[in-house]
């Protein structure tokens, strides 16, 4: 049976801090851990998108995973990301992984050979078939140029037990509710947009896998289980408070921006490991504005 509750609410996909020498900085980790689990959040995703995972070597993965699942010490949930375009490679990383302490994996859709739905499907079940833990699937088309059209997420959701829920970041609100309205009732479809929050929950979405979460967790907690509750008033309240922050969280890169009110709030240092680099002046400062207006209300 899927156990689904583990990933219901509010999970926050943190990020990986660097030191001005672009190494890993434990500390910085750990403020930025237990920042958000004292905010509230559900559940922490490690070395996804927003952790920069891409540019993470193995052994500062191996080390984050054992970081993070010590740190956290069983107090929520713990997914790591495990994803690529290479199937084979994937799969031995989950073989090759201490999950020990680990509750599920978030794999991205593969991106850059662009395969086809039947190649999509091939792929998402083998992953499930091999992974000893419950496996989120990642679609996000606008970083990957692959698309899990609602077809392929469905038979995905039905076929395969350890298939447990979808991150939809599709931004195709006409595609989630196909999912919605034909998923099996032990399958999560998940907002992977802050954005989207709001109405994927309203149609029938457990929560969301936030990137503004991890500066705001205790804000971002408060929206999802108001929108939990269809307490749609009060969600938007919350929205439309931090609707100029949440723009400033993608509008000169992600994590650029979360990375900059990180920094700003003094939990970890504004560092990137290139291609990406930090926003430019004018939003660092756009940032430190909204982060001023938003401590006043």
């Amino acid at each position: 049976m899927k156990d689904m509750k583990k990933f219901r609410g509010t999970g926050v996909a943190i990020v990986t801090p660097f030191k001005n020498d672009s190494s890993l900085d434990f500390a910085a980790l750990g403020r930025v851990i237990n920042h958000v689990i004292d905010g509230g959040v559900n559940y922490i995703v490690a070395m996804g998108t927003t952790g920069e995972s891409v540019t993470l070597n193995k052994d500062e993965k191996k080390a984050i995973v054992s970081y993070v699942v010590e740190i956290i010490d069983n107090r929520v949930p713990v997914v790591i990301g495990i994803g690529g375009n290479n199937t084979q490679e994937v799969i031995n990383c989950i073989r090759h992984s201490n999950l020990t302490g680990v509750d599920g994996i978030l794999s991205v859709a593969p991106y850059y050979n662009k395969p086809n739905q039947r190649g999509l499907f091939q792929h998402f079940k083998e992953i499930a078939t091999c992974s000893p833990i419950p496996v989120i699937m990642y679609n996000v088309p606008g970083r990957t140029c692959s698309n899990i059209s609602s077809d392929t997420c469905l038979e995905l959701a039905n076929e395969c037990e350890n298939i447990v829920a979808v991150k939809e970041a599709s931004g195709d609100i006409a595609q989630i509710m196909r999912i919605i309205k034909g998923k099996p009732d032990n399958f999560s479809v998940i907002s992977g947009d802050d954005m989207m929050t709001i109405p994927i929950i309203a149609l029938g979405g457990s929560g969301v896998i936030s990137v503004i979460a991890n500066a705001f967790p205790a804000e971002t907690c408060e929206l999802v289980a108001y929108s939990l509750k269809s307490n749609v008033k009060s969600a938007r309240d919350i929205q439309l408070r931090f609707l100029e922050m949440t723009e400033l969280l993608f509008i000169d890169g992600n994590p650029s921006g979360v990375k900059a009110m990180l920094n700003i709030m003094n939990i970890c240092q504004n560092s990137l490991r290139l291609p990406l680099v930090p926003v430019n002046r004018t939003i660092y400062t756009r940032i430190q504005k909204a982060i001023e207006e938003i401590n006043k209300t």
